[in-house]
């Protein structure tokens, strides 16, 4: 997990800047789920793990629901790291038992052609998320916006969801190397974007999770996953014109 810094004022984002702070900020990771009560009784009613994560009220009551019960420091958008996949080109499902499912993984060429440049009008209920989190805790906590690293989600459009191994994509980094940088070029170009939006609408912070860059050695992660991050950071940074960046990094199994 990688942390983008944005804006200045409430205590996490003094604490990543390395500003003096009064004590250490708090908050967790799947900060809002199924260990809360009040989130199980909703998701009886709301069945569907997209429509949780791509309805704009239901978003917004989800991310409160930790705000509301124990006041931490940041307030994490209810979404999920392959969220923004249908704007630029890959559909996807998720299963009650199997997780993430894409029918038609990209691993040709051919497959390339299905991509198509970010329509963030598709992604219109995560701004109108963040906007109403910004408002709804002021200056009291940050708003915490996140994406998946391009590594990580290029494993599940190659594989076609989630894995033991990871065979295909670590393959293909030997087999078809200009494929797969291809890829994650255009992975890296989107979800650019998709990080200026989520900060545009209001996102303190940008999380970045690598959550599968540990399947990798360290040197194949530095060359198949690691630039493909930093320029995550020249391309917001580019845009929103901010000349500091504070970041933590972090990868499952690293």
């Amino acid at each position: 997990m990688l942390l983008i810094i944005f804006y200045l004022d409430p205590l996490l984002v003094k604490a990543a800047r390395g500003d003096p702070v009064s004590r250490p900020p708090a908050w967790m990771m799947r900060q809002a789920g199924r260990y809360m009560a009040v989130y199980r009784k909703l998701a009886e009613k709301h069945s569907s793990f997209r429509e949780r994560s791509e309805t704009t009220d239901l978003i917004v009551e989800i991310s409160l629901q930790p705000w509301e019960a124990f006041r931490p420091d940041g307030v994490i958008i209810f979404s999920d790291i392959l969220t923004p996949l249908p704007a630029f080109g890959v559909p996807f499902d998720i299963e009650e038992v199997r997780g993430p499912v894409i029918q038609s993984p990209i691993r040709s060429e051919d497959d390339l052609k299905a991509l198509h440049p970010i329509d963030l009008e598709k992604l219109h209920f995560v701004g109108e998320s963040l906007k109403i989190l910004r408002q709804e805790v002021g200056g009291h906590a940050a708003v915490l916006g996140f994406v998946g690293a391009p590594w990580t989600i290029a494993t599940y459009i190659v594989e076609g969801g989630t894995t033991r191994t990871y065979t295909t994509i670590k393959s293909m980094c030997h087999t078809a190397p200009n494929l797969l940088r291809t890829l994650l070029s255009h992975l890296t170009k989107a979800i650019s974007e998709y990080i200026i939006y989520q900060v545009e609408s209001g996102a303190h912070c940008i999380q970045i999770f690598d959550s599968w860059g540990g399947q990798l050695p360290p040197d194949m992660w530095e060359q198949w996953s690691k630039p493909y991050i930093t320029e995550y950071e020249i391309n917001a940074l580019k845009h929103l014109l901010f000349s500091t960046l504070t970041v933590t990094v972090a990868s499952l199994n690293a």
